[in-house]
């Protein structure tokens, strides 16, 4: 099996990503998301005819038989205020985060 994701690639993405993992769990993970992408491969080379219907969760539902969407409803927390006292810096009812420096990712 080829590797798209090289240790060199990995090293990367784990560098962007600022995760600490130690040399065992790293060689897992990346083994891990080579076997993926094999799988995604995989299922690419599958031939499609033409005029193949795109199918929602892997069944094409005619409308009279898909399930009835539920109405979007926002239900505000009922204490706010005990999450808002856990915060180190609050203010209007906001949590205030601390700026994050961008910087260039290439």
């Amino acid at each position: 099996m080829t590797e798209e994701i090289t240790p060199q690639v990995f090293e990367k993405l784990v560098s962007l990503a600022s995760l600490e993992l130690t040399p065992e769990e790293a060689e897992y993970i990346r083994g891990q998301l080579n076997k993926q992408l094999k799988s995604v491969h995989e299922l690419q080379a599958i031939p499609i005819p033409d005029g193949t219907p795109a199918a929602r969760h892997g069944v094409p539902f005619p409308v009279e038989h898909s399930p009835a969407l539920r109405a979007d409803a926002a239900t505000p927390f009922p204490n706010s205020a005990a999450i808002l006292e856990q915060a180190p810096e609050s203010a209007d009812g906001y949590i205030i985060v601390p700026d994050i420096p961008h910087t260039s990712l290439g």
